[in-house]
C-alpha cells in the first residue's frame, strides 16, 4: 500500500513557522510553507528539506499547489492574525470541498477580540480547530516564573491542579547528595515527584536510588498548593518575590504587569515597567492600575539605577530585542538582582541562558510548537510540553477505556524505562502522585515523562485495542 508522510501546510515562513516546519519536517512529515515575502522563501527552501511556495495562504489556488487535499494538518502563523484566521477558513473549507477529510487547523492570533471570554465569534463560527495566543502564554509562564522565586520552569497541567517546577541544586541546596528515596520518605505528607534531572548534556528519568548533585537542574511534578512546601522540603530558599522591575511595555510586558497587579489576589507585587515609547508608556500608566511606568530606555543601565534596579527582587526584560534582554538580565544579576527571567526567542539563546547567569528564559515559539506537538502524539494527548535542555516529552493524556494501562497496577505493568508515570487526576478532580500500587482508571488524565525513543510506547498503553 501506499505510505506517504503525512502532509502539513504552514502558513507564514517567519520565526516561529521556520521553527514549526523543522519540528515537522525532523518527524518526517512531507511539509509545504507559504509566504508572499521572497526572501523568506528563499531561506526556507535553502536551508529546511521542504516544499516552499511563494504565495498567499488565503489564496485557495496557493493552498492547493500546497497540497491541501492530502494535508492533515495546516498551522498559520503570520504577523497579521486576520491572515491567519482566514487561511485556517479556507483550508476547512476547500478540504472538505475536495470529498476529503478537512485538516485540523491551528492559527496564531494576538487580539484579544478572538479570544477573549467576551469574543463575539467562537471557534466553531470561525471553523478552526484551535487557536493559539503564544503573548497570554508566556505571560501566564513569566508570572508562574516570578511567582515561585526559586522555580526555572513552571508549567501547569491539568488546569492548573499540578505544577511542573524545574530547580537547580548548588551548593547551598541541602538535597543534594541524598536519594530521591530518601527525600520522599522525609516527606510523606507532601504530594510530589522527581520526574526529571538534567545533568550536564545528560537527561535523568530517575529510580529512588538515584543521587542528586550539585548543578543538576530537577524538575518536579507536584500539587499547585503545595509548590512551596516541596521547594522548601528541598533546600531551596522560598522566600517571596515583592519588588518587581518590567523592561518593555509590549503586550507581554503589559499582561505581566496587570497580573502581577491584580486586585483580589494575595501575592500583589510592586512593579516598575520601563517603556521607551512616550505615548505607549502615558497610555501604560491609564489603563494599569498600581504599576509605576518610567518613560525611557529598557537597556540604559543608568536609567535603572537611577529607578532602583538594585532594589528589586527580579527583574523581567520582555522587549521585542531580544540581545537587549540579556543584556539587561545579566547587568541586573551583576548588580545583586535575585530572579531574572528574559524573553527569547533564537534557539541559540535559550539553551546557553542559564550558563551565562540568567535564571530563567521564555520563548513565544514553544506555545504554537507544543500545540502542534500535540496534535502529533495523538488522539488520547491532552497537551505536550517541552523543557529546553530536557530531552523528554511531558505528555496529559487521557486513558482509554480497556486500555493496557487500566487493567494493572504500575508495578504490575512493568513500565518500560525511558517512560515514567508522574501524577494522575481522576474525572473528579481527585489528584495523586503515582506509586507503584497507582491503578489508573478510564478517563483519568495522567501526566507522563517520555524520552524520544519510548513515544510509541504511550499510545500502546493508553489507547484501546
Amino acid at each position: 500500500p501506499d505510505r506517504r508522510p503525512m502532509r502539513a501546510i504552514i502558513v507564514g515562513a517567519g520565526d516561529v513557522g521556520y521553527d514549526v516546519a523543522r519540528l515537522l519536517a525532523q518527524r518526517s512529515l512531507d511539509v509545504a510553507v507559504l509566504d508572499t515575502d521572497a526572501a523568506r522563501i528563499d531561506y526556507v527552501r535553502d536551508t529546511l528539506d521542504v516544499l516552499a511556495i511563494q504565495g498567499s495562504g488565503t489564496s485557495a489556488a496557493t493552498l492547493m499547489e500546497a497540497g491541501l487535499h492530502d494535508a492533515v494538518l495546516v498551522v498559520a502563523v503570520t504577523d497579521i492574525d486576520e491572515v491567519n484566521i482566514i487561511a485556517c477558513m479556507m483550508a476547512e473549507r476547500a478540504g472538505s470541498r475536495g470529498g476529503s477529510e478537512s485538516p485540523v487547523t491551528i492559527a496564531r492570533v494576538r487580539s484579544d477580540e478572538f479570544t477573549g471570554a467576551k469574543s463575539v465569534l467562537t471557534l466553531r463560527d470561525l471553523g478552526i480547530d484551535h487557536l493559539i495566543h503564544p503573548e497570554e502564554s508566556t505571560s501566564h509562564e513569566i508570572v508562574s516564573l516570578l511567582r515561585r522565586a526559586a522555580a526555572t520552569d513552571v508549567i501547569d497541567f491539568c488546569g492548573g491542579q499540578l505544577q511542573l517546577v524545574g530547580l537547580k541544586m548548588d551548593a547551598r541546596t541541602a538535597a543534594v547528595g541524598q536519594t530521591l528515596e530518601s527525600i520522599t520518605e522525609g516527606n510523606t505528607h507532601l504530594a510530589f515527584r522527581i520526574m526529571g534531572i538534567v545533568r550536564g548534556v545528560r537527561t535523568i528519568l530517575p529510580r529512588g536510588d538515584e543521587r542528586l548533585q550539585i548543578n543538576d537542574q530537577v524538575f518536579v511534578i507536584v500539587q499547585t498548593g503545595q509548590v512551596p512546601q516541596v521547594v522548601h522540603a528541598l533546600g531551596q530558599s522560598g522566600r517571596r518575590l515583592d519588588n518587581v522591575m518590567i523592561l518593555g511595555g509590549s503586550k507581554v510586558g503589559e499582561r505581566v504587569a496587570r497580573e502581577l497587579c491584580g486586585g483580589g489576589r494575595k501575592q500583589r507585587m510592586r512593579v516598575k515597567l520601563v517603556e521607551p515609547d512616550g505615548a505607549r508608556a502615558r497610555e501604560l500608566a491609564e489603563q494599569i492600575e498600581g504599576v509605576l511606568v518610567i518613560h525611557g530606555d529598557p537597556s540604559d543601565i543608568d536609567l535603572l539605577a537611577i529607578e532602583g534596579l538594585q532594589e528589586m527582587d527580579a527583574v523581567a526584560a520582555v522587549t521585542d530585542d531580544e540581545e537587549s534582554n540579556l543584556v539587561s538580565c545579566l547587568m541586573a544579576k551583576h548588580l545583586g538582582v535575585r530572579k531574572t527571567v528574559a524573553l527569547l526567542s533564537k534557539s541559540a539563546y535559550v539553551p546557553i541562558s542559564q550558563a551565562i547567569g540568567l535564571d530563567a528564559a521564555v520563548s513565544q515559539k514553544l506555545a504554537v510548537s507544543r500545540e502542534v506537538l500535540r496534535f502529533l502524539r495523538g488522539k488520547h494527548v491532552r497537551s505536550v510540553a517541552t523543557v529546553q535542555g530536557l530531552d523528554a516529552e511531558i505528555l496529559e493524556v487521557e486513558a482509554s477505556g480497556g486500555s493496557p494501562v487500566t487493567r494493572k497496577t504500575l508495578d504490575a505493568l512493568r513500565v518500560p524505562r525511558g517512560l515514567l508515570v508522574a501524577a494522575v487526576v481522576a474525572p473528579d478532580g481527585a489528584v495523586e502522585v503515582a506509586t507503584g500500587q497507582t491503578q489508573i482508571q478510564p478517563a483519568d488524565r495522567v501526566i507522563v515523562f517520555v524520552t524520544p525513543d519510548r513515544i510509541g510506547d504511550v499510545d500502546k498503553l493508553f489507547g484501546r485495542r
